[in-house]
């Protein structure tokens, strides 16, 4: 038996804004030509780069204090994806103040995204040349995945739940992604079961999650009080489909989800409960 490929670390943004039906998430299509959940529905993110793990976000960076180093480097991985990916600049021109406005973000993305995302330069560098304070203060840890052991590509990603900011111009890089989108989480799974769309199970799950709350507030608040739970779902065959193990104190309100459909495709999910009386 061979060993099991080491995951790469990752970084997700879950975008939030409060819409006319309730919350929304702005969420990207993965390029198909993508080596990873190619023609996806996902939430911006990707892997991440040595260039975040910088020693100078500890005074660069509000909402840092507290925080251990692989934390801060994954949110560091974050907030550059979000700009890099979408334009949306988590950054502030002093400490704990108020957001750049849509203006300035779109400014510093001509001048810098292209560079930050080809390796040119650091996003640190960035924020450290314009003389700005990364807001990573806004960035609140929500769900952490890791892919499980037997697949040839594998992740340790760390999702993170924030507000976008309203006047900033949110959209995809045309790259890695060719389409973007503000759904509520329940269209957005109503669009996988119909064949709409193809969601992933991690990103099923999430949208599930944060759709229990109806505004953006209530998502941040249950987030900031939430233990996060490190999920390594385990995959057996079942007689319809896969059936997917998690551990019931990730907080998915199940233990067991039969996956009818193929991995990677427009699987649909099937709560089982908490897993107690399954076989």
């Amino acid at each position: 038996m061979t060993d099991p490929v080491p995951p790469r670390i990752a970084a997700t943004l879950m975008l939030a804004r409060d819409g006319a039906d309730g919350l929304e998430l702005f969420m990207v299509v993965r390029h198909h030509e993508i080596e990873f959940a190619s023609g996806a529905l996902v939430f911006p993110g990707g892997s991440a780069s040595p260039g975040d793990a910088d020693p100078r976000w500890r005074h660069l960076a509000d909402g840092v204090d507290d925080v251990s180093s692989e934390t801060l480097n994954v949110m560091a991985a974050a907030a550059r994806e979000a700009f890099e990916e979408c334009g949306v600049l988590y950054a502030r021109t002093a400490r704990y103040g108020p957001l750049i406005d849509g203006a300035r973000a779109e400014a510093l993305g001509g001048k810098y995204r292209h560079a930050i995302e080809s390796s040119g330069i650091r996003f640190a560098d960035m924020i450290e040349r314009e003389n700005l304070v990364a807001a990573f203060d806004q960035l609140v840890h929500f769900a952490h995945w890791i892919t499980p052991a037997h697949m040839p590509k594998r992740f340790d990603t760390h999702f993170f739940l924030a507000e976008a900011p309203l006047d900033h111009i949110l959209h995809h890089d045309g790259r890695e992604s060719v389409d973007s989108v503000w759904l509520t989480p329940a269209q957005a799974c109503a669009d996988a079961d119909a064949g709409r769309r193809t969601v992933l199970f991690p990103t099923r799950l999430n949208l599930e999650k944060v759709g229990r709350h109806g505004t953006v507030a209530e998502a941040l608040a249950a987030a900031r009080t939430s233990r996060i739970v490190t999920v390594r779902p385990e995959s057996v065959a079942a007689e319809n489909g896969r059936l997917l193990r998690i551990p019931i104190e990730a907080g998915y309100g199940a233990a067991e989800f039969l996956v009818i459909g193929g991995a990677g495709k427009n699987a649909r999910v099937q709560n089982l409960g908490d897993g107690a009386n399954a076989s």
